[in-house]
């Protein structure tokens, strides 16, 4: 996990999420697949050059790979929720976010161009 820490995809996830999908090694394995995903859908391999990055760009990097997890969290099972509609209101809203810090990410590497372009 390169770009969001386990906490961060539980938060995302709510109160209510099952202790079986929480575990470490289901959101590891979560978190894997959502950054795989932001990187191939971008067109930019984060994870290699996270460490040169702007805190802004980690930031939404962390909160589009944590929402995206956070969705396969909250939909593994609804028990834990007080209804069906809490879990759906997290995971559109979850949704929601993710696609929008996907779309800013993937304006990145014409954003990092541009500067190149004019420094």
């Amino acid at each position: 996990m390169v770009f969001v820490t386990t906490a961060e995809v539980l938060r995302y996830a709510g109160k209510g999420a099952s202790s079986v999908s929480s575990a470490e090694a289901y959101v590891n394995q979560y978190v894997a697949t959502a950054e795989s995903d932001i990187n191939l859908l971008t067109q930019i391999n984060f994870s290699d050059i996270y460490s040169t990055l702007d805190a802004d760009t980690r930031d939404s990097l962390k909160e589009c790979a944590g929402r995206m997890a956070a969705n396969d969290v909250a939909g593994y099972d609804v028990q834990g929720y007080a209804s069906p509609r809490e879990q759906e209101n997290i995971m559109n809203h979850n949704w929601k976010r993710y696609l929008f810090l996907l779309k800013l990410l993937s304006n990145h590497g014409k954003a990092e161009w541009l500067k190149k372009q004019t420094s």
